[in-house]
């Protein structure tokens, strides 16, 4: 249940435009500051998963590692997304406080 209200809140960032999907769009964000939070899929490749961690620790963005490939895309209106970056503060730290109430 608390996956879907997460997914269903990224929806709406994403229809409100405060989101930055797919890796090369993630990285853009977290370099030029305006990723306030990174969500990397849970079965992304183990190369990807460190190159956001170092990423994001290296700028001192948060990040997530939260679903699959497939519910990324999903909740976004697309196929498959290894990565997102939420482009907005308060988006950002209800993402943060729901998806580490599971």
């Amino acid at each position: 249940m608390r996956q879907d209200k997460v997914l269903s809140l990224l929806g709406l960032a994403k229809k409100s435009g405060n989101i930055a999907s797919g890796e090369f769009a993630t990285e853009k964000a977290v370099k030029t500051g305006t990723a306030f939070l990174v969500v990397v899929a849970n079965d992304a490749s183990d190369n990807t998963r460190k190159r956001f961690a170092d990423k994001c620790s290296f700028y001192n963005v948060p990040i997530e590692f939260y679903s699959d490939k497939a519910g990324l895309g999903h909740a976004l209106g697309f196929e498959m997304r290894t990565s997102l970056a939420v482009l907005d503060p308060g988006f950002a730290d209800s993402l943060i406080k729901k998806i580490r109430e599971r």
